[in-house]
């Protein structure tokens, strides 16, 4: 029978990238020309950490990430920024953590948005993953279409088509 999975996964080397992209940009910019701006990405932890001399620089550089995520491909939805906070430079920091995978309550929504469409699939919660099988193919696809006008708040990835 055919199938598909619901997940929220994210590229890790895009995210790497557009942190990367970031710090390109910040380094060419007039604005920020002397002045101590810092960012680093923990593949391991998944958390941006971000350094800068005052709060509007802070803010610019929160914007540019955001663009940069958007350019590649990434959702900026899956950034959940910290509050600022002071350094002991004297400079301002924060820290955006990565969001992956999808929450119990969402996963329960999901599946509750799918029965309710009346068709005819069976949605299934498997880990970290929604799991949708059915007879027809065009029946998946309609489940897809119906969940991509819908917000949960998450990107939503389609993967494993079978």
């Amino acid at each position: 029978m055919p199938s598909f999975d619901i997940v929220n996964e994210l590229n890790v080397q895009e995210v790497d990238n557009a942190v990367n992209n970031t710090l390109k940009e910040v380094s060419t910019r007039y604005d920020f020309k002397g002045l101590h701006t810092e960012i680093t990405f923990s593949k391991k932890e998944k958390r941006i950490n971000v350094v800068a001399a005052d709060s509007m620089k802070l803010k610019a550089v929160k914007d540019m990430l955001i663009k940069h995520f958007i350019k590649r491909g990434l959702e900026p939805k899956v950034l959940e920024f910290g509050e600022e906070e002071g350094s002991s430079s004297g400079a301002i920091k924060f820290s955006a953590s990565i969001k992956e995978g999808i929450e119990k309550k969402k996963k329960k929504k999901i599946v509750k948005a799918i029965k309710s469409s009346n068709l005819k699939v069976q949605p299934a919660i498997q880990d970290d993953k929604v799991r949708v099988t059915g007879k027809k193919i065009d029946d998946l696809q309609e489940v897809i279409e119906m969940l991509k006008s819908q917000k949960y708040g998450i990107p939503l990835q389609f993967v494993n088509m079978k």
